[in-house]
């Protein structure tokens, strides 16, 4: 018998940490709005292409698109179907109150939670974030800094290096896909107000604003949303282990 090389030392291998029932019922409960929302997008997505089909415009917006749908699917070049998408139609408004019951049952069960409420000020995470993320990472103290939850994450680069070259390449994206999307997702809402602030009233944009829509006009939109993201986790890592509340204008102090 050929004996397998050990390729991880048991000092290398970071154990997964106990979550609690409550973190258990609250990824359980995040699953479920996750899971109405993926069936409410299929029914829009199913309910446009049966309206593009028989060329009835239909509003680009998908609150305009669901305020509008009772009377879209009335129209005669969908007369037989009527009946059908009505109950379509039914279906996207039934996965919208999951959803909302689903978000203010997050509210009910965070309300006194101190920590999800300063998370919930940092610009880009709000209550859903705050509650994923605090839920997902359990003890930040087992993070040595912000860079390792971000690692955790899967929002650092992978690197390609060899010798003396180094090279960076995309987010490694391991971890947690849910959270990682959030964050995404937030940083890019936080990105373009951002951007509005600064065409509007650039001298009220804060130094993590002023950051951000520099590295748009440098790097891209879509990149800097995700270097945003990155930048975002760490903050959160801060203002969870230290304690304190967010401040787009903090500055580090870097010891002598």
């Amino acid at each position: 018998m050929i004996a397998m090389p050990c390729w991880k030392r048991s000092t290398d291998i970071h154990p997964v940490s106990v979550k609690s029932r409550d973190q258990q019922q609250l990824q359980q409960l995040h699953g479920l709005r996750e899971t109405r929302k993926k069936s409410c997008t299929q029914r829009i997505n199913l309910l446009r292409g049966k309206l593009c089909e028989a060329w009835i415009e239909a509003p680009t917006s998908t609150v305009a698109f669901i305020r509008a749908a009772s009377e879209l699917v009335e129209q005669p070049e969908v007369a037989p179907l009527s009946r059908l998408l009505h109950i379509v139609l039914a279906e996207i408004n039934l996965y919208e109150q999951c959803m909302a019951e689903c978000e203010q049952q997050l509210k009910r069960w965070h309300a006194d939670d101190d920590i999800v409420r300063k998370l919930d000020e940092v610009s880009g995470i709000g209550l859903l974030t705050a509650s994923a993320l605090t839920t997902a990472v359990g003890k930040p103290e087992r993070f040595g800094s912000g860079r390792h939850l971000s690692a955790w994450l899967g929002m650092t680069p992978r690197e390609f290096s060899s010798g003396n070259s180094r090279k960076l390449g995309h987010i490694s994206r391991q971890g947690n896909i849910y959270v990682r999307t959030l964050l995404i997702h937030g940083s890019r809402a936080a990105l373009l107000a951002a951007q509005r602030c600064h065409a509007r009233t650039p001298e009220k944009l804060t130094q993590l604003q002023r950051w951000a829509v520099e590295t748009a006009a440098r790097i891209g939109h879509n990149k800097a949303a995700v270097a945003l993201a990155n930048k975002l986790v760490r903050i959160c890592w801060a203002v969870w282990c230290h304690e304190r509340r967010f401040n787009g204008n903090w500055q580090s102090v870097k010891p002598a």
